[in-house]
Protein backbone atom coordinates (compact mmCIF):
# COMPACT_ATOMS: atom_id res chain seq x y z
CA UNK A 1 0.00 0.00 0.00
CA UNK A 2 0.88 3.16 -0.23
CA UNK A 3 3.16 5.34 2.54
CA UNK A 4 0.95 7.77 4.30
CA UNK A 5 3.75 10.66 5.95
CA UNK A 6 2.64 12.87 8.69
CA UNK A 7 4.15 15.33 11.46
CA UNK A 8 4.54 15.33 14.78
CA UNK A 9 3.08 17.69 16.60
CA UNK A 10 3.56 19.22 19.75
CA UNK A 11 0.39 18.06 21.58
CA UNK A 12 1.53 14.50 20.29
CA UNK A 13 4.53 14.45 23.28
CA UNK A 14 4.80 13.51 26.55
CA UNK A 15 6.45 14.84 29.49
CA UNK A 16 9.70 13.18 28.13
CA UNK A 17 9.48 14.59 24.67
CA UNK A 18 9.16 11.78 22.97
CA UNK A 19 5.51 11.40 21.02
CA UNK A 20 3.07 9.25 23.50
CA UNK A 21 1.50 5.48 22.95
CA UNK A 22 -1.86 7.06 22.17
CA UNK A 23 -0.57 9.50 19.46
CA UNK A 24 0.65 6.09 17.41
CA UNK A 25 -2.87 4.87 17.46
CA UNK A 26 -4.15 8.53 16.02
CA UNK A 27 -1.14 8.16 12.97
CA UNK A 28 -2.22 4.50 12.64
CA UNK A 29 -5.99 5.07 12.48
CA UNK A 30 -5.82 8.33 10.33
CA UNK A 31 -3.35 6.41 7.75
CA UNK A 32 -6.00 3.82 7.60
CA UNK A 33 -8.83 6.31 6.56
CA UNK A 34 -6.77 8.12 4.17
CA UNK A 35 -6.06 5.04 2.68
CA UNK A 36 -10.00 3.69 3.04
CA UNK A 37 -10.40 6.83 1.14
CA UNK A 38 -8.01 6.53 -1.35
CA UNK A 39 -9.47 3.10 -2.41
CA UNK A 40 -12.46 5.12 -3.03
CA UNK A 41 -14.35 4.15 0.69
CA UNK A 42 -14.22 7.42 1.96
CA UNK A 43 -16.51 7.99 5.48
CA UNK A 44 -19.86 8.88 2.95
CA UNK A 45 -19.46 5.54 1.34
CA UNK A 46 -19.73 3.53 4.59
CA UNK A 47 -22.27 5.62 5.89
CA UNK A 48 -24.79 5.28 2.73
CA UNK A 49 -24.05 1.65 3.01
CA UNK A 50 -25.32 1.57 6.97
CA UNK A 51 -21.80 -0.13 8.05
CA UNK A 52 -18.79 1.51 9.73
CA UNK A 53 -15.13 0.04 10.23
CA UNK A 54 -14.42 -1.38 14.11
CA UNK A 55 -10.96 -2.19 15.52
CA UNK A 56 -11.29 -5.25 17.78
CA UNK A 57 -7.67 -5.52 19.23
CA UNK A 58 -5.01 -2.97 18.62
CA UNK A 59 -0.95 -4.03 19.75
CA UNK A 60 1.81 -1.25 19.75
CA UNK A 61 5.29 -2.64 19.39
CA UNK A 62 7.46 0.67 20.56
CA UNK A 63 10.95 0.26 18.98
CA UNK A 64 12.73 3.62 19.18
CA UNK A 65 11.75 7.16 19.71
CA UNK A 66 10.06 9.71 17.82
CA UNK A 67 10.61 13.22 19.09
CA UNK A 68 9.27 16.88 18.40
CA UNK A 69 9.88 18.21 14.69
CA UNK A 70 9.89 14.21 13.68
CA UNK A 71 8.27 13.50 10.36
CA UNK A 72 6.72 9.55 10.52
CA UNK A 73 5.74 7.43 7.39
CA UNK A 74 3.24 4.86 7.81
CA UNK A 75 3.13 1.40 5.89
CA UNK A 76 0.15 -0.57 5.84
CA UNK A 77 -0.22 -4.69 4.88
CA UNK A 78 -4.13 -5.63 4.74
CA UNK A 79 -4.48 -10.00 5.47
CA UNK A 80 -7.82 -10.90 4.54
CA UNK A 81 -8.99 -14.43 5.78
CA UNK A 82 -12.56 -16.08 5.25
CA UNK A 83 -14.29 -14.73 8.68
CA UNK A 84 -15.19 -11.63 9.64
CA UNK A 85 -12.33 -9.86 10.95
CA UNK A 86 -8.85 -8.80 9.15
CA UNK A 87 -5.67 -7.73 10.38
CA UNK A 88 -3.81 -4.45 9.26
CA UNK A 89 -0.24 -4.21 10.09
CA UNK A 90 1.54 -0.83 10.15
CA UNK A 91 5.20 -0.34 10.72
CA UNK A 92 6.17 3.46 11.33
CA UNK A 93 9.42 4.99 10.28
CA UNK A 94 10.88 8.23 10.81
CA UNK A 95 12.76 10.61 8.11
CA UNK A 96 16.00 8.65 9.08
CA UNK A 97 14.58 5.44 8.19
CA UNK A 98 14.38 4.08 11.94
CA UNK A 99 11.65 1.50 12.49
CA UNK A 100 10.24 3.57 15.44
CA UNK A 101 6.85 1.33 15.99
CA UNK A 102 4.67 -1.63 14.73
CA UNK A 103 1.06 -1.36 15.12
CA UNK A 104 -1.13 -4.74 14.56
CA UNK A 105 -5.04 -4.54 14.69
CA UNK A 106 -7.67 -6.80 14.43
CA UNK A 107 -10.43 -4.80 12.31
CA UNK A 108 -14.53 -5.59 11.40
CA UNK A 109 -16.65 -3.86 9.64
CA UNK A 110 -19.79 -3.40 11.92
CA UNK A 111 -23.49 -3.15 10.15
CA UNK A 112 -24.74 0.19 11.99
CA UNK A 113 -28.31 -1.33 12.12
CA UNK A 114 -27.93 -4.93 12.86
CA UNK A 115 -25.40 -4.01 15.34
CA UNK A 116 -23.35 -7.41 14.45
CA UNK A 117 -20.27 -7.80 12.10
CA UNK A 118 -20.67 -8.03 8.39
CA UNK A 119 -19.95 -11.41 7.41
CA UNK A 120 -17.79 -10.79 4.21
CA UNK A 121 -15.91 -7.37 4.99
CA UNK A 122 -12.98 -8.25 2.18
CA UNK A 123 -16.09 -8.98 -0.38
CA UNK A 124 -17.39 -5.64 0.89
CA UNK A 125 -14.46 -3.82 0.24
CA UNK A 126 -13.51 -5.31 -3.05
CA UNK A 127 -16.98 -4.42 -4.49
CA UNK A 128 -17.16 -0.90 -2.94
CA UNK A 129 -13.35 0.03 -3.88
CA UNK A 130 -12.49 2.07 -7.03
CA UNK A 131 -8.74 1.02 -5.73
CA UNK A 132 -8.61 -2.41 -3.85
CA UNK A 133 -5.25 -2.69 -4.47
CA UNK A 134 -4.79 -0.25 -2.20
CA UNK A 135 -6.46 -2.40 0.61
CA UNK A 136 -4.53 -5.36 -0.56
CA UNK A 137 -7.46 -6.87 -2.30
CA UNK A 138 -5.67 -6.77 -5.83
Amino acid sequence: MEPITLSVRLDDLDSNGHVRGPAYLVYADHARWLTAAAAGVGPAVLSARGVGPVNLETTIRHLAELRADDQVTITSAYEWGEGKTSRVVQWLHRRDGVAVAEVSSVCGLLDLTERRLVPDPAGFWREHATRPELLGLA
